[in-house]
């Protein structure tokens, strides 16, 4: 079985998490066996899918039949990368390690690269049609696309091959030509031998440089081979996101499929304004009411244009998913969402 991948990102706000579940739902009832790996679902949507509690593990969705869904535990996603490409002793001692608990934790790129391994695995695993991945909120979703390089500079930076590299005769040449007076200052502050710790956690690191480097390259690989949506509004700050992602993506060799325009206001309500309003005879609220739809459609009109710039810019493809109200509370009102367009079709069709 070969596992299709689709990656939603876009910047923070635009709805990214909801519509990843939207596709997930609706491939899951066209009768694909799909999964969507998301990172932080609102508990609005873990309602909508009848999900309690979502972790690590895929879990079935109630009443989908074909949909799976899991939440990406950086933790866990860590530890596994640990175990899988360094050996057990030093991976004991990295998973203890402060400094590289504080990678895991804090490395911009550490979630998004977290992430893109679990997608590779799940794509290995050749146990889904689809995978639907929800990229993390770091770095506006761009880390997600370059984590694997940035990893990869992490392990073999000039740091490390300065501390690690092989004109180097041992851990005791560090104390023997380095700053002793500036380091006792600091290791008196800290309360240990910071010095030592970090030359551990470098030399423990530069162990894994070879088979990270490696698994980097095939999850570039993955990630130029998935098909790529970009979400946004018609707000100023999604909008120029969006740029940025064609200009970025660009620079990686990933060229996105698709613009899914969220929250997009009817264009009937354009047409609708200059209209006679009938049926109110307080004149008054007839002037109101003519002032507020006028309002409507010049919102409904820029956003028309908004949309139509970016599509002829990038010529990408115009996805439009109309302003919902309430947000969706189902498994039916996920799928409704993408069935306004013909995003199933297009996705289903033969590479």
């Amino acid at each position: 079985m070969t596992t299709r991948t689709i990656i939603v990102t876009g910047a923070g706000g635009v709805g990214k998490t909801t519509i990843s579940a939207a596709l997930a739902a609706t491939l899951a009832a066209a009768g694909h066996k799909t999964l969507v790996l998301t990172i932080d679902p609102a508990k609005r949507l873990a309602d909508a899918l009848g999900i309690d509690h979502l972790g690590d593990k895929p879990q079935p969705v109630e009443g989908t039949g074909n949909m799976w869904a899991a939440m990406l535990d950086v933790s866990a996603s860590w530890e596994a990368i640990i175990y899988r490409y360094a050996e057990p002793e030093v991976g004991d001692r990295l998973l203890v390690n402060p400094y590289f608990r504080a990678i895991a934790d804090r490395f911009p790129a550490a979630q998004s690269y977290a992430a893109g391994e679990r997608m590779a695995e799940y794509i290995e695993s050749h146990q889904y049609d689809f995978l639907v991945v929800d990229t993390p909120p770091s770095g506006g979703g761009i880390d997600f696309f370059t984590a694997p390089a940035h990893t990869g500079d992490l392990v073999s930076g000039k740091l490390l091959k300065w501390l690690t590299g092989s004109h180097i005769p041992g851990r005791s040449f560090l104390f023997r030509f380095t700053a002793k007076p500036m380091l006792k200052i600091a290791d008196t502050v800290l309360g240990g031998p910071m010095l030592s710790d970090v030359a551990d956690f470098l030399l423990d690191l530069s162990t894994m440089y070879t088979s990270l480097s490696a698994r980097s390259r095939t999850i570039e690989r993955y990630l130029q081979q998935a098909t790529t949506l970009i979400a946004t509004t018609a707000d100023p700050t999604p909008i120029h996101e969006t740029k940025r992602f064609f200009r970025e993506l660009g620079g990686i060799s990933i060229q996105p499929t698709g613009i899914i325009f969220n929250r997009a206001l009817p264009l009937s309500w354009i047409d609708a304004a200059p209209k006679p309003i009938r049926g109110v005879a307080d004149p008054d609220l007839r002037a109101r009411a003519r002032v507020n739809l006028a309002m409507w459609a010049t919102e409904a009109q820029r956003q028309a244009d908004a949309s139509a710039e970016l599509s002829s810019r990038y010529g990408a493809v115009m996805y439009q998913i109309g302003l919902i109200s309430p947000a969706p509370t189902s498994i039916e009102d996920l799928r409704a969402m993408i069935e306004e367009t013909n995003l199933l079709e297009e996705l289903t069709e033969e590479s």
